[in-house]
């Protein structure tokens, strides 16, 4: 083991950090040492005059000449331009890429023998993700969460709450000291003033630590006294979420599928007339790159407000520190040749870093360690935009959760393969919206919407399960009369104007595929109904000690996700 900590992962025997993992690990050391250190991965080279390159567990690489019957020489990798069929700037890049790989993998190894050899010695650690696409309300999820696991009196589903085996649940610094901590205390201090508003959605990563002192129920608990499970909550853009469904695809993938879809939409008009007298084999012009790729923003952006749920590459939305980097320069272009230097090629080069320096860095560095998972999905917002909005979000469900690593985090699997989300969640948000009469409807429509991202997940060994939420319930239940007869409806506060108002947003089918069928045919709207959304604001709270925000199955979701661990 003393091999791993020559300047490979800094929470490993790294100078000044890390040493109380190692303390722990003495008798792993004695074990795991030579089986470590023998162990080689090795990577081919085209045979005439080509050698291996071999990357050992001290991260040297070296490069064995063939046919000289000297050893393995213990020098630095070096490119003598006599490949066959890679020039010597191709192969240092392909090198580079294999060994940063194969380092990551490493490190990733590593990190999982250290968490599963001493998971049985020490705190109970839950890392809990919270996804879902824009407007989907993920800020609001956690700050009503955190809220009402520390004051549990509307958590009776909770079975740790209801029995009082939770004794307290407080805030504590989060574990990843690079990351920005979720503001949890701001966003609650919007949502319970005088005069409530809404927080801002989420514009970056950001985690918090919640940490529950729980005293154990049962034939033995007796025997074993209270113990500690920290819940580590990780927050991020829902356009970042977009980007994982990138990983399985080429640019012409990307492109082709990305030009079918917006070919019928009135958004897209101005990025389609840019397209419409390109010469995608034409020679790299700058200028002209970054007028597509702004063109092509502007539509992502529309097409957000308008309601469609795959706005690829998400970054575009939210560039942060990336903007008008060449990363972020690029848009799809039709099926054509990419000769060397014509803009197509740098297209698709720029495509490929973008996953490579982009996505794929996020996904290995917060994805991999996920034990369970929520997805919000804003169904009534998807059925309000109409039939093309609905197959949007169906498909981007399945490429979403088509990058993930679903499956049963046996001691084993975990120990070799890596951490699997052993459980997920699809919650329909915004059930306040509807009165309690159509909530069974709404789960079914989602469970309908998600059926081949669940069926995946389910086949891969996770336990799934999908139901309506409301992580702050803004409205109340009434029934008023009308001439078409007896309407349950919601009431209040408007968000734009402020006044109260009672609400039918159409009575949903209760059959999913009278909604699916015309999606998935393409139909332009609905034929037989008409449903709508209304935007309401946060009602003023009156909270008693010991209440948390008000919610619709709140507790019931927190049951699923991680009741199985208190």
């Amino acid at each position: 083991m003393r091999y791993l900590t020559i300047g490979m992962h800094p929470s490993i025997g790294a100078p000044g950090g890390g040493n109380r993992v190692l303390a722990r690990l003495q008798f792993a050391q004695r074990c795991f040492n030579r089986a470590l250190y023998r162990r080689l991965i090795a990577l081919a080279l085209p045979p005439r005059k080509g050698g291996t390159i071999v990357f050992n567990f001290e991260g040297v690489a070296r490069h064995a000449p063939r046919g000289n019957g000297e050893g393995v020489q213990n020098q630095s990798l070096h490119i003598d331009g006599t490949w066959p069929y890679l020039d010597a700037d191709i192969a240092r890049k392909v090198i580079a890429v294999v060994l940063t790989t194969l380092a990551d993998g490493l490190a990733r190894s590593v990190e999982n023998v250290t968490e599963t050899l001493t998971a049985p010695f020490s705190d109970t650690v839950i890392r809990l993700g919270v996804t879902g696409l824009s407007r989907a309300g993920k800020t609001v999820f956690i700050t009503s969460l955190v809220a009402n696991m520390m004051d549990r009196g509307r958590m009776p589903q909770l079975k740790a709450a209801a029995d009082g085996s939770i004794h307290t649940a407080f805030l504590q610094p989060q574990p990843d000291d690079t990351l920005p901590r979720f503001a949890f205390e701001d966003h609650l201090a919007k949502l319970t003033s005088p005069t409530p508003t809404w927080p801002q959605g989420t514009r970056q990563i950001s985690e918090l630590r919640l940490s529950m002192r729980v005293h154990p129920t049962g034939l033995f608990s007796g025997f074993a006294g209270p113990h500690t499970t920290h819940l580590d909550i990780v927050d991020y853009p829902g356009e970042w979420l977009l980007d994982l469904g990138l990983l399985d695809k080429s640019y012409a993938q990307w492109s082709d599928e990305v030009l079918e879809r917006i070919a019928g939409r009135t958004e897209a008009e101005v990025f389609r007339a840019e397209l419409a007298g390109l010469d995608p084999t034409q020679p790299l012009d700058e200028p002209t790159a970054q007028t597509l790729a702004n063109a092509f923003t502007r539509y992502l952006r529309a097409a957000r407000e308008a309601g469609f749920s795959d706005c690829t590459p998400g970054r575009f939305l939210l560039p942060g520190d990336l903007e008008g980097s060449p990363v972020l320069t690029f848009a799809p272009l039709p099926a054509s040749e990419r000769p060397r230097r014509s803009l197509a090629r740098e297209f698709e080069r720029r495509f490929e870093s973008y996953k490579a320096n982009v996505v794929k860095p996020f996904f290995r560095d917060h994805f991999s360690r996920i034990d369970r998972q929520i997805v919000l999905v804003d169904v009534l917002g998807a059925i309000h935009a109409g039939p093309q909005a609905v197959e949007d979000l169906r498909q981007a469900m399945a490429d979403i959760l088509s990058a993930f690593r679903p499956g049963r985090n046996a001691w084993l699997t975990q120990l070799f393969q890596g951490k699997r989300v052993e459980r997920i969640l699809f919650a329909a948000t915004k059930a306040d919206h509807l009165h309690h009469a159509q909530h069974a409807k709404l789960t079914a429509i989602t469970e309908a919407l998600v059926r081949e991202a669940k069926d995946r997940a389910d086949f891969a060994g996770a336990k799934t399960a999908a139901m309506s939420i409301a992580a702050l319930r803004t409205t109340e239940e009434q029934t008023v009369e009308h001439t078409s007869g007896t309407l349950n409806v919601v009431k209040g506060a408007l968000l734009d104007t402020g006044k109260q108002a009672a609400f039918y947003p159409g009575d949903l089918p209760d059959d999913p595929s009278h909604l699916l069928a015309p999606a998935r045919e393409g139909a332009a709207k609905w034929l037989d109904a008409d449903y709508e959304v209304m935007r309401f604001a946060p009602a003023r709270l009156t909270l008693r000690p010991g209440d948390g925000p008000p919610h619709i199955r709140l507790d019931k979701a927190a049951e699923f996700l991680f009741g199985d661990k208190l």
